[in-house]
């Protein structure tokens, strides 16, 4: 199956997003030209940029688009798990480890994070170190204080068509 890619301008800095016609299968942070992938938008890539672009201005807080990230069963493991938290909220990477049944795989769980295919979509920027303290993220640390300080401003906000709202 083909894949697709195409750059996108969003309020994060330019993304590239790769997909083949049924899912996404990869992000990168920056403008790229992926080897062997078309420059070619499809109906997979047009709705993962709405829903970013959704995602950057508080609209939305999930995503909806399928994602197909390629990786080891551990990985897959995590990535699955991270989706789970919620817009908002942090989790350690010692939290992860012990809520997938790795209580002393914190080290892996940091390692299948760095190697997060589609970040954003699957959310690493959740997941922080012990103590509240930020490492890694493949955007930088400077965009996942920036994400997180959006989440923290926008969860307990909801959309509705022309205005904010705070759910107070």
């Amino acid at each position: 199956m083909a894949i697709r890619y195409a750059v996108y301008d969003t309020a994060l800095g330019d993304v590239t997003i790769l997909s083949d016609e049924k899912a996404l299968v990869g992000m990168k942070f920056g403008a790229v030209d992926p080897l062997g992938a078309i420059n070619e938008e499809n109906a997979v890539l047009y709705d993962a940029i709405i829903e970013l672009n959704q995602y950057c201005f508080g609209q939305r807080k999930a995503f909806d688009v399928r994602l197909r990230p390629e990786g080891t069963d551990f990985e897959r493991k995590v990535w699955d798990y991270v989706r789970t938290i919620p817009y908002g909220k942090v989790l350690t990477y010692e939290d992860v480890a012990k809520a997938i049944g790795e209580p002393r795989g914190e080290r892996s769980v940091g390692m299948a994070l760095n190697r997060n295919p589609i970040p954003l979509f699957i959310p690493c920027h959740r997941v922080i170190g012990k103590g509240g303290s930020l490492v890694g993220y493949i955007g930088g640390l400077d965009l996942k204080r920036k994400l997180l300080a959006m989440e923290k401003t926008n969860a307990n906000r909801t959309f509705v068509a022309g205005e904010y709202k705070d759910d107070d």
